[in-house]
């Protein structure tokens, strides 16, 4: 099958299919006598894979990495796994991350909307953000 056809079937640019070949997750194909690549049905089921691996998530290096296991004829269900939770320690620790810094911004807004510009020094560049009135708060540099 031409690229164009396996990029209708499974919903990718021809350009997205090419840098998947060239990024090893896709196997050259075969050439036809006139020069064009001649992908087997195959294709299809792996680009659709890698298409779905990245929507959940995965690297680019991480599924090549799945991919390899599978091509030496192992079933890959115990490394995707691992992958899996791996991505969703990173996850639960971002949100961790993103409350607490919701939590400083808030806090920060808070001293935003109290504070008279009239009453700042020459010298102070925003009390909002000077450290010793932020030394009571969780914001991380």
């Amino acid at each position: 099958m031409r690229i164009g056809e396996l990029a209708v079937q499974v919903g990718l640019s021809t350009k997205t299919i090419r840098f998947y070949e060239e990024a090893g997750l896709l196997p050259e194909p075969p050439r036809t006598s006139g020069g064009y690549r001649d992908y087997p049905e195959q294709a299809a089921t792996r680009l659709s894979f890698v298409r779905d691996a990245q929507a959940a998530g995965l690297t680019l290096a991480e599924i090549r990495s799945v991919l390899a296991l599978r091509d030496s004829g192992q079933a890959p269900c115990a490394q995707v796994g691992a992958l899996i939770e791996q991505h969703l320690t990173d996850i639960e620790r971002r949100m961790t991350e993103l409350r607490e810094a919701r939590t400083a911004l808030r806090e920060l807004a808070r001293r935003a909307a109290a504070t008279d510009p009239d009453t700042c020094a020459d010298g102070d560049i925003c009390t909002i953000l000077t450290p010793s009135r932020l030394s009571s708060s969780p914001v991380s540099p």
